[in-house]
């Protein structure tokens, strides 16, 4: 918990550092108009395309369901037998090919909508749709991660359950 506790810090110190400089300025988004996409920023791309959660699993995480790449991370300590560890690394497979589909379909749609601006073809009809469908495929992601918590958790015992939120911090 600590160590979360500490990155957070961090993050948000590095983040309001940064705004507070920025408008200081009068240029809160100066640098941002290089980004190949504008609306996500190289880690962003980098973390979808990779499959990786970006704390987009939180109410499940944080409410005793556990993830599967946490789980097999703590596989020694959490005592997990051979089978469950197999069950839990097939979860977590599976959860990163999805997550990835599911993240590059995000990406394009924030292209799309970026393109929409850049090429100056936006239409209030068009912003409603790409809007839409960056909504949906974000919650496509979300519920992807989710998904994989729920079915990782059902495979841990009580003990195991209660073990992990110890070792995480939770507890």
């Amino acid at each position: 918990m600590k160590i979360w506790a500490a990155a957070v810090i961090v993050l948000f110190a590095g983040v309001a550092t940064a705004q507070e400089h920025q408008h200081k300025h009068g240029q809160p988004y100066g640098g941002m108009q290089a980004r190949s996409v504008k609306t996500l920023s190289d880690q962003q791309i980098a973390d979808l395309r990779a499959g990786r959660g970006v704390g987009l699993a939180l109410a499940a995480e944080l409410n005793g369901y556990p993830g599967p790449l946490h789980v097999l991370e703590l596989a020694d300590r959490l005592g997990l037998s051979p089978e469950q560890r197999r069950q839990v690394q097939r979860l977590y497979d599976a959860m990163k090919v999805e997550a990835i589909a599911t993240g590059e379909h995000l990406i394009d749609a924030e292209t799309a909508l970026d393109r929409a601006f850049k090429d100056r073809t936006i239409t209030a009809e068009r912003l409603a749709s790409l809007s839409a469908a960056i909504g949906s495929h974000q919650g496509a992601l979300r519920a992807v991660h989710l998904k994989y918590h729920l079915t990782t958790a059902e495979l841990l015992t009580a003990d195991q359950s209660r073990r992990y939120a110890e070792l995480r911090g939770y507890r």
